[in-house]
């Protein structure tokens, strides 16, 4: 089965601010580049979006332009829960506190957060149970780079510690087989 794969747009967030789960507003002028996501997408779909508006927002537009009879938002395709570090400068972070999880991301978890291999987690159930159902139509799942990264690891049978590896711009649509 096609699966489209579709990283939200740029938020209005300055760089170098950590943003995981806060409910954040992308950019504008959008339209020019979801024009651009629209072409590289089938035109008809089943699709999957995370609940945050920065995907919502995308998702509506796609809804709109291409054969979508409704958009399932689902939790488990949110961005990393940055805990305690949400809306902070990643250079306001304490050395000591950062320090741990910066050397190993994949298992530590953000004070009053997540781990990466908690996303990962959510991020499997949900291919498990939601992206496995038999669909004649291709998937299209707006989410986020963490969540995309883990989807990308999983198919490609990748360990976490490399999902970073991967050039994920914003906007990127990325065409899986699964």
């Amino acid at each position: 089965m096609e699966v489209y794969l579709v990283r939200h747009t740029e938020t209005v967030c300055e760089k170098g601010i950590c943003y995981g789960q806060s409910d954040v507003e992308i950019r504008a002028p959008y339209d020019a580049v979801f024009e651009i996501i629209i072409s590289q997408l089938p035109k008809e779909a089943i699709l999957y979006s995370s609940p945050l508006q920065r995907c919502v927002v995308l998702s509506k537009h796609i809804q709109d332009n291409i054969q979508i009879d409704s958009i399932i938002e689902d939790s488990r395709l949110m961005e990393m829960n940055f805990g305690d570090w949400e809306l902070k400068s990643w250079d306001d972070i304490p050395q000591e506190v950062l320090n741990p999880w910066m050397t190993d991301f994949v298992n530590v978890r953000v004070p009053n957060g997540e781990s990466f291999v908690d996303l990962n987690e959510r991020v499997v159930d949900f291919l498990e149970n939601e992206a496995s159902k038999p669909n004649e139509k291709p998937l299209i799942i707006v989410a986020h780079a963490g969540v995309i990264r883990s989807i990308l690891c999983k198919i490609n049978d990748l360990p976490l510690q490399d999902a970073f590896k991967s050039k994920l711009d914003f906007g990127a649509v990325v065409k899986i087989e699964i």
